[in-house]
């Protein structure tokens, strides 16, 4: 079974498809993989898991952490819309410790000021980290890119003008045991 230092050591050597692995390239690595290993050992036992797409270029390419932002973690440096948004929601739903999130792909398919969707092939390449966080956990897929992946349906993602449906659809879930239904990861 991996830990979450095995996890982040593994995670900082992958080479996954043309993305940006912040957890190893970049001055900031050493700084990310440590706040990356003290969330997960955190939240390691955290009964549902939120899965989004990949870390957005203001998001946790520079935070190191799932749907965090800079801003969110130090009080300074780059906000992200959607960060803000799944934080909120979460602590409104009373679900912030009880939550960890993560992404169908760990690292940053595009560059420093922008994003794009990860290939089939980088999300083929992630799936053993996937796989190591799901852990028999609920997950609540986040956006079409992860429910493909999860091979189940999900929530809306909160961008471009979804974050109402991102709350209701989130509040929906944890209403009804769908959301409670341990998912085996992909192969």
């Amino acid at each position: 079974m991996r830990t979450p230092r095995t996890l982040v050591a593994e995670l900082s050597r992958a080479d996954i498809g043309t993305t940006f692995n912040q957890y190893r390239d970049g001055d900031r690595a050493p700084l990310l993989r440590r706040r990356l290993r003290s969330y997960l050992e955190e939240r390691w036992d955290a009964p549902l898991l939120l899965v989004g797409e990949a870390p957005g270029y203001r998001g946790a390419r520079v935070s190191g952490i799932p749907f965090a932002s800079e801003r969110q973690l130090s009080g300074a440096g780059p906000a992200e819309a959607t960060a803000t948004i799944v934080r909120t929601v979460l602590e409104e739903l009373g679900l912030v410790h009880g939550v960890l999130a993560w992404n169908v792909v760990p690292t940053h398919p595009g560059d420093a000021g922008s994003n794009r969707r990860p290939t089939a092939g980088e999300i083929a390449a992630a799936s053993r980290f996937l796989r190591a966080v799901v852990r028999g956990r609920a997950v609540v897929p986040v956006g079409r890119v992860a429910e493909a992946a999860l091979r189940r349906p999900g929530v809306r993602h909160p961008a471009r003008g979804g974050a109402a449906a991102f709350r209701e659809e989130l509040r929906a879930f944890v209403a009804t045991d769908r959301v409670f239904e341990p998912v085996r990861p992909p192969a």
